[in-house]
């Protein structure tokens, strides 16, 4: 099984390539030359940001508050850049994991490749142990990521304020003004 293993990666993020609906949403880490790129559904990235701001906070909650972790993201750890170029996938990510290591003080982030099943077919027969793309970061680190990944996903398109679906650049039918969309 290939793992792509940044111990601490010198930069992670998540980022984005395209228009509004039409994003492709990417992880990527990189140290010492190394970069590796995954892709993601944007619910992904929003399911990662948020568990682990909920790890975090319960790491915080179960230590009585003496854990090294930061209550929100620093400001200095800030990372508004846009993706490293070039932007060549290594992998789809399938499956996610988090934990926390209380020994060294860091979250474990893991991004595993879709399987067989999940890709459709597309990786063939016989692949028995998917790639995995595993970071160990700060607690910092991990929730300037989070508040990262959560201000991209919410940079999408606007909602529609009656029915809560995304408007496109040139409008959208609203199915709460016209009921042209069954439920």
């Amino acid at each position: 099984m290939p793992v792509f293993d940044y111990d601490p990666p010198e930069r992670f993020v998540a980022g984005a390539v395209g228009q509004p609906g039409s994003r492709a949403f990417f992880l990527q880490a990189r140290a010492e030359g190394r970069l590796t790129t995954v892709s993601l559904e944007k619910f992904q990235v929003a399911v990662l940001a948020d568990r682990l701001d909920e790890l975090l906070d319960e790491v915080l909650r179960r230590s009585g508050g003496i854990a090294p972790v930061p209550a929100v993201a620093p400001p200095d750890l800030a990372d508004e850049a846009p993706l490293d170029q070039p932007i060549m996938e290594d992998f789809r990510v399938g499956t996610m994991a988090l934990a926390w290591d209380p020994d060294s003080e860091l979250v474990i982030i893991e991004a595993q490749a879709m399987g067989e099943e999940e890709a459709g077919g597309l990786l063939g027969a016989g692949v028995e142990d998917p790639t995995v793309l595993r970071v160990r970061i700060t607690p910092a680190a991990a929730r300037a990521f989070s508040k990262r990944a959560l201000d991209l996903v919410s940079s999408g398109r606007p909602a529609c304020p009656l029915c809560n679906l995304p408007i496109d650049p040139d409008g959208h039918v609203c199915p709460r003004q016209n009921g042209s969309r069954g439920a």
